[in-house]
């Protein structure tokens, strides 16, 4: 049996630890950004408990949010290595632009009929269209040295007029039923949206590959400090257009769920993608000037947009408040990382 003094001493040497998962704990981002997200839905429950807590609005929100998840989890990557890019929205027009073309050309020019090889192909090409374009900005920013802002802000005008170009601006509307009724409207276990379930495995493996992976490693480190990530050992220069290529990938995958979901390639209906990603990434604690972040947070941070417009047309609120309130959030959230940083710098 331990002493009374033993005892007491036990008591002392645990407080600290206490203590300190505490303040882990409240200086969390992904914590209070949950929290957030949480009050939202309970605020909006109780404003329209008739309409917001239903089956069938979760699963509109959850399949609506899926696309936009797959930019926010590529952003992810490229924010904490302390980049940006701009340009996920046009290359998910451009991906599915391609996509659906492809489909097209080889169905005879109607793929409302096409089996799934057609539809391997077209996931194929539209995967390939957004590595593509991946590269050439990982390329421009890593090795042409051209800062990411001015890189993606280009690749954000050219991968859209590209789309413009190809289609004259008319969207491409033949669209497998097979995809449709499957990968777009389908459910797997009677509730679980099919886009949703793909949405999620995308995401576990990413946060596998962030959070245990040398390839995760290398990405903190180049966001923390790339010249020392550099004298490391690290190939800084391939590791940038990996991530890059990656965020490519994800929003080629992005576009191909739009497509199944529309059953058209909505080449208008993506302009404000690319910022409701980045707001997502940065709502969610990923720090705009690198080193920090998680892809959990970000996934949190895509709902609350979401959440925000979904509710404010159930309580009957003018949809254009949407945009200004997640603009308000985002502002507090960069406030408050850089408020954190100056404290860290100032120990």
């Amino acid at each position: 049996m331990p002493t009374q003094q033993e005892t007491r001493k036990s008591d002392v040497d645990a407080a600290p630890r206490a203590k300190g998962l505490g303040a882990r704990l409240a200086s969390s981002n992904t914590l209070w950004t949950g929290l957030v997200l949480v009050a939202l839905c309970v605020l909006f429950s109780a404003l329209r408990p008739d309409a917001f807590p239903t089956l069938f609005n979760a699963q509109n929100l959850l399949v609506q949010a899926a696309p936009l998840l797959m930019l926010a989890v590529g952003m992810t990557f490229v924010i904490i290595t302390s980049g940006i890019d701009l340009s996920v929205g046009s290359v998910l027009v451009f991906s599915g632009v391609v996509s659906a073309m492809t489909m097209e050309g080889l169905s005879g020019g109607d793929a409302t009929d096409a089996g799934w090889g057609v539809i391997a192909i077209g996931l194929v090409v539209a995967l390939v269209g957004g590595a593509l374009w991946g590269v050439l900005n990982g390329v421009l920013v890593a090795v042409a040295r051209v800062p990411a802002l001015i890189v993606t802000l280009g690749s954000f005008g050219a991968a859209l007029g590209a789309a413009q170009l190809l289609t004259n601006g008319i969207d491409v509307r033949t669209v497998p039923s097979a995809l449709r009724t499957t990968l777009g409207t389908g459910t797997s276990f009677g509730i679980v949206p099919n886009l949703v379930i793909l949405a999620a495995l995308v995401t576990l493996l990413a946060i596998w590959l962030l959070h245990t992976t040398a390839f995760g490693r290398y990405t903190y480190a180049i966001g923390s400090n790339a010249e020392a990530a550099r004298r490391s050992g690290i190939k800084v220069t391939r590791h940038l257009i990996a991530v890059y290529a990656l965020t490519g990938v994800l929003a080629g995958l992005a576009g191909f769920m739009s497509l199944a979901y529309f059953g058209t390639t909505t080449i208008s209906g993506h302009s404000n993608d690319n910022l409701n990603a980045i707001a997502a990434v940065v709502l969610g604690g990923t720090s705009l000037f690198g080193g920090i972040g998680t892809v959990l947070g970000s996934v949190i941070g895509v709902f609350i947009p979401a959440v925000l417009d979904a509710g404010f047309v159930m309580a009957g609120v003018r949809p254009f408040w949407q945009p200004i309130a997640v603009g308000a959030v985002l502002v507090a959230a960069v406030w408050l990382d850089q408020r954190r940083r100056r404290a860290r710098n100032n120990r």
